[in-house]
């Protein structure tokens, strides 16, 4: 965990705007009784959006945007991943019968006119 000060000099952004970007919610650290705490995966955060800021000049409502977007990706990874876990331990016969039922399932890919 990284304290503020860590955070700020690791990310290589001023204070002010941390606060404003916790205040917009586009960061969330803990509150712990020394302040706040930040994780690696703050850092990250932190990095992704000064990089859509400053690299790409996307805008707070792109940038909020983008975060859900963002947000709902990893919420959809973890759900997986956790699905992958229960099937993974279900009688080899039942993971089976899922996996053929998936593969029944899957779209069949349309040709268009540049895959002629």
């Amino acid at each position: 965990m990284l304290d503020i000060d860590e955070f700020v000099l690791r990310v290589r952004i001023a204070s002010d705007i941390v606060e404003t970007w916790i205040e917009e919610g586009w960061l969330r650290p803990q509150r712990t009784d020394k302040g706040l705490a930040f994780t690696e995966m703050d850092v990250s955060r932190a990095q992704l959006i000064r990089d859509l800021r400053e690299d790409l000049g996307v805008n707070e409502e792109g940038i909020a945007i983008i975060l859900d977007l963002v947000d709902q990706m990893h919420g959809l990874r973890k759900t997986l991943r956790e699905l992958c876990e229960a099937v993974g331990v279900q009688p080899a016969e039942l993971q089976q019968r899922i996996l053929v039922d998936m593969r029944s399932r899957r779209p069949i890919p349309m040709k268009g006119p540049e895959s002629s």
